[in-house]
């Protein structure tokens, strides 16, 4: 049998008009927003192009009847065109890019001779540059690696809904993750969670956190590396189903990783991540939009 139900009505070239003009400093927030999460030579053109873009096409396809004031719907449709953006560039430059790459050898040359993990001062020296100059590139790496991590800041609710055509399912999923990155960063070894916090979710700057801890920038620098592979790690074994091969796989490459006590470390929290919260619990992180409720991750009150 024929549907007829309603076609639905699309605003006017005038009704359009208006609400991108109303709205065009929503757009320049967003990239100024986005523009401080990310390494200094993203372009704000860019960013603001698909922005601009991303108010367009949300101003020709707003439907007033569902309800939700036009800002937010846009909102959450800017902020995905920018993360868009952002996937699609080449993150770091081919020079920023090599010398990641140089460092990363230069430490492993290191490591072999030393028999330990090598200094910033010692990595600094061999590669002919600063301290400083270390930490820039680490520091640009790490910011890159921050976006992987599913958008990895207060917003990641609706960034993670650039595209209205979700599907419940997918929605559910990402509300899970969410939920899940929520456990991770709860679970984290305390002095590593507050780099995570202060540093993700403050914004704090590098040299603030490391006089707050006692320790230097290049320490802080070091934690902050060290978290994210862990929360990586928990929340990819959290998040997947039971699995014997797959579990005699992460032992066997825990055991080349490193010593076994390490690898039992690893295993412990992996399991607290994933057994800290219920299925409801984690989702109750989020509204049914996917945002997250609330303080970022509420991690003031995680104990």
């Amino acid at each position: 049998m024929e549907s007829h139900a309603p076609a639905l009505a699309r605003p006017s070239a005038t009704e359009v008009d208006a609400m991108v003009t109303a709205n065009l400093a929503l757009v320049g927030h967003l990239v100024r927003e986005t523009l401080g999460r990310v390494p200094a030579h993203v372009s704000r053109d860019e960013l603001t192009s698909a922005g601009l873009f991303a108010l367009v096409v949300s101003a020709q396809n707003f439907d007033d009847s569902r309800g939700v004031p036009f800002a937010r719907f846009a909102a959450i449709r800017i902020r995905g065109a920018l993360m868009d953006e952002l996937r699609g560039l080449d993150w770091a430059s081919r020079s920023v890019r090599g010398r990641a790459r140089q460092a990363d050898t230069v430490r492993a040359q290191l490591a072999s001779t030393l028999g330990r993990s090598p200094k910033p001062e010692e990595v600094a020296q061999a590669m002919g540059v600063t301290v400083a100059e270390v930490d820039s590139i680490d520091h640009d790496v790490q910011r890159a690696s921050v976006l992987s991590l599913q958008g990895f800041a207060p917003n990641s609710g609706p960034e993670l809904l650039s595209d209205a055509a979700v599907g419940p399912e997918a929605l559910l999923v990402q509300r899970e993750q969410i939920g899940y990155l929520h456990d991770a960063i709860a679970e984290l070894p305390e002095r590593l969670r507050t780099v995570v916090e202060d540093y993700f979710f403050s914004e704090r700057k590098m040299s603030d956190i490391a006089a707050e801890l006692g320790v230097t920038e290049s320490r802080v620098s070091q934690m902050r590396a060290e978290a994210l592979k862990i929360l990586r790690d928990g929340m990819s074994t959290a998040m997947e189903p039971a699995d014997d091969e797959l579990a005699t796989a992460r032992k066997t490459n825990a055991r080349a990783e490193g010593s076994a006590r390490q690898a039992a470390q690893r295993a412990a929290y992996a399991t607290a991540v994933a057994t800290r919260s219920t299925l409801s619990a984690r989702l109750a992180m989020t509204n049914a939009l996917g945002e997250v409720q609330g303080a970022p991750f509420g991690l003031a009150q995680s104990g």
